[in-house]
């Protein structure tokens, strides 16, 4: 007689949260030249990405299946800069990144350049939202 073993099997299936995808493209572009934000305040607002959040990324929107990835981003670009070769650079990064984490195939990568400013006037800003704002009427 021969004994038959009995092979176990786990079912289920590994799943990804939009924002999950968002965060982690928000994370990979830090690094790329003339990329100053994706749209609505997105490397401003460095803890919205760090933590689990509800509230949805501005700028970065994606798509997730279950082998698949579609990005849309809206981006302020740096002036001067040649914005084909920063979105090339955003496109290898997604694809990179994404893949070495997920498995995900990223097959669509859109981006919207809605506005354009000189890293000067850029830090200016950013200045400015990090700096809290002072009560004049402390001053009296």
């Amino acid at each position: 007689m021969t004994e038959q073993k009995k092979v176990s099997v786990i079912r289920g299936e590994l799943t990804y949260a939009d924002k999950v995808i968002e965060k982690m493209i928000g994370i990979a572009l830090e690094s790329v030249d003339g990329l100053l934000e994706v749209s609505g305040g997105f490397f401003a607002n460095l803890k919205d990405k760090l933590v689990n959040s509800d509230q949805p990324t501005t700028g970065v929107n994606v798509e997730v299946g279950k082998k698949q990835v579609a990005v849309d981003l809206s981006i302020i670009a740096e002036y001067k800069k040649h914005l084909p070769t920063i979105y090339k650079d955003m496109k290898a990064i997604i694809e990179s990144e994404v893949k070495a984490m997920t498995d995900l195939d990223v097959v669509e990568v859109n981006v919207e350049v809605v506005d354009i400013k000189t890293r000067e006037v850029y830090k200016i800003k950013l200045q400015m939202l990090l700096v809290p704002q002072l009560d004049l009427r402390q001053l009296k």
